[in-house]
């Protein structure tokens, strides 16, 4: 009988809680007949565009997504993250080549990179690796684009003053070598033919070697292949020492690696054509803030304790941040729209966060916990959605969350028979020393619960996140409504039934201690 009381109380909530709780009930009808998820998605992606931070774009969703909230009848705070020393608005990129086989070039540029200075057009060379290519070569650099070697990696050459030595050093290694091989040449025609010869030191490859002295002879800009769909970021490495009055010079250009190939060919043989760009990257005077945005749902009962749901505002700019993160952001705000629509008063305070600078380095979310270190220990769980349009489907709970999330989400299973979620046993896993790649990575190293969803494509759409992620192809026509909706609704239900408990989820079990911690404690 003791056993099955627990049994039976346990049931009886379940069936209580999905059946009579009538906020519940509102979002999932909401949700189904009445989703904005998509309209979000419409504004974000196709009203303002990419959006990293220090944008035009950036500044213009944050505001976008404040009044929304504020709209829907939420409080906000425009939560200050940080500021970049200058900005970058990208506008219109178009090229071609120009001879008998003239084409329409596919490229792009990374963010905080040169544009061209209006039309430029000019003959093609392939980039000297040897001091003596250079000497041979650097009369006819001027108006010149030049073809790199190495392969696209998303991030444009480094054109700090710390690589400037690097190459230096390569480019006086490389002469040394250049010195053994004549040798090595010398005592080879020496000797007989029967005897064996000594092969040659290759030289060390380093893309763009003689940068600052190409750069020096007027060269248009470089140009290097990429794979398709083409990948680029951002000039992670210089952004920050950036000022208006020492910006980048010289295009970097990130070619269709089967174009690149060729270019390269006819370059190779010496033939005479043109490349023609038109390049519309611009910077604008810092420094320039930017802000998370942060909407409130006051808690009624415990309104110091917190449920976080959150996704990140900031995207790369080649496309227009339709996936990552807009697959994140609108569900979210939908869901935040849902609880409010359907009257939720939660008893703990629901903070709803976009998160500023996520692709710069988890700049938003990191500045938000080294400010709020007094408030993680009342966060029941910060839930995160950075993985693109696909449903949720199963859920990873701890032992001593099981009863709790349990009966959170049985109503979930009723809106969408397609979409079933699973509830599965986590077992303990050691905190990590360091974030993962996105927001939900900070807290974890802080000890805050990131319960979230494993997603999938149940229905066969063929979402390939590997083929998006920070490349062109990261458009509003690559999400998948029906997921996108449904993720909307269980993120409202489940974070406002969390919200809605009489106790912060139990934190028993979740982590263990990082190594660094045991170790520290065996020492004392």
């Amino acid at each position: 009988m003791k056993l099955l009381l627990p049994i039976l109380m346990l049931a009886f909530s379940l069936t209580v809680f999905s059946q009579t709780d009538p906020v519940v009930e509102k979002i999932i009808e909401i949700g189904k007949t009445d989703n904005q998820t998509m309209d979000h998605l419409d504004v974000l992606c196709n009203r303002f565009g990419g959006r990293p931070i220090g944008s035009d774009a950036y500044e213009n969703a944050a505001e976008w997504a404040a009044s929304k909230f504020r709209e829907w009848g939420m409080e906000v705070d425009m939560d200050l993250a940080g500021e970049l020393p200058v900005g970058f608005n990208r506008g219109p990129w178009f090229g071609r080549m120009l001879s008998d086989n003239g084409m329409h070039l596919h490229f792009a540029t990374p963010s905080y990179t040169s544009g061209t200075k209006g039309v430029q057009r000019g003959h093609v060379l392939i980039e000297p690796t040897t001091q003596k290519e250079f000497d041979r070569m650097k009369g006819r650099l001027k108006g010149a684009w030049v073809l790199i070697g190495g392969k696209n990696n998303g991030f444009p050459i480094d054109i700090s003053e710390k690589a400037d030595l690097k190459r230096d050093s390569i480019i006086q290694a490389n002469l040394e070598i250049a010195e053994q091989n004549r040798e090595i040449r010398r005592e080879n025609r020496e000797k007989k033919e029967t005897e064996p010869k000594k092969e040659e030191i290759p030289y060390i490859e380093e893309p763009a070697l003689f940068y600052s002295q190409m750069r020096e002879a007027g060269i248009l800009g470089i140009i290097q292949s990429s794979a398709v769909p083409i990948r680029v970021m951002y000039d992670r490495k210089n952004l920050m020492n950036m000022t208006f009055d020492k910006l980048p010079t010289v295009p970097d250009i990130k070619l269709d690696e089967h174009q690149y190939e060729i270019i390269e060919q006819m370059a190779k043989e010496r033939r005479y054509f043109e490349l023609e760009f038109d390049i519309r990257n611009h910077f604008k005077m810092g420094p320039v803030a930017y802000h998370n945005v942060i909407g409130i749902i006051p808690g009624t009962e415990f309104p110091d304790e917190i449920v976080i749901m959150g996704a990140h505002l900031d995207s790369y700019d080649v496309a227009t941040g339709g996936v990552d993160d807009g697959s994140g952001v609108t569900p979210t705000m939908e869901a935040a729209r849902l609880i409010m629509e359907a009257g939720g008063k939660p008893k703990r305070t629901i903070l709803v966060c976009l998160w500023a600078g996520e692709e710069f380095g988890l700049l938003g979310s990191t500045n938000w916990i080294e400010r709020n270190e007094d408030k993680l220990d009342q966060i029941s769980n910060m839930f995160n959605r950075d993985g693109g349009p696909t449903v949720p489907a199963t859920m990873e709970v701890s032992e001593a969350m099981w009863d709790d999330m349990q009966m959170i989400c049985e109503p979930v299973n009723g809106i969408n028979p397609d979409f079933p979620l699973k509830l599965v046993k986590r077992a303990p896993r050691e905190r990590p020393e360091k974030p993962w790649g996105t927001d939900s990575g900070p807290f974890a190293v802080k000890g805050v619960p990131t319960l979230g969803f494993w997603n999938e494509d149940p229905k066969g759409y063929n979402f390939n996140y590997r083929e998006i992620w920070h490349t062109e192809r990261d458009l509003y026509n690559k999400s998948i409504p029906e997921y996108q909706e449904h993720a909307a609704i269980v993120n409202a239900v489940v974070v406002y039934g969390v919200a809605n408990l009489d106790h912060l989820l139990s934190r028993d079990g979740y982590y263990i201690a990082p190594k660094v911690e045991k170790k520290e404690r065996k020492k004392n």
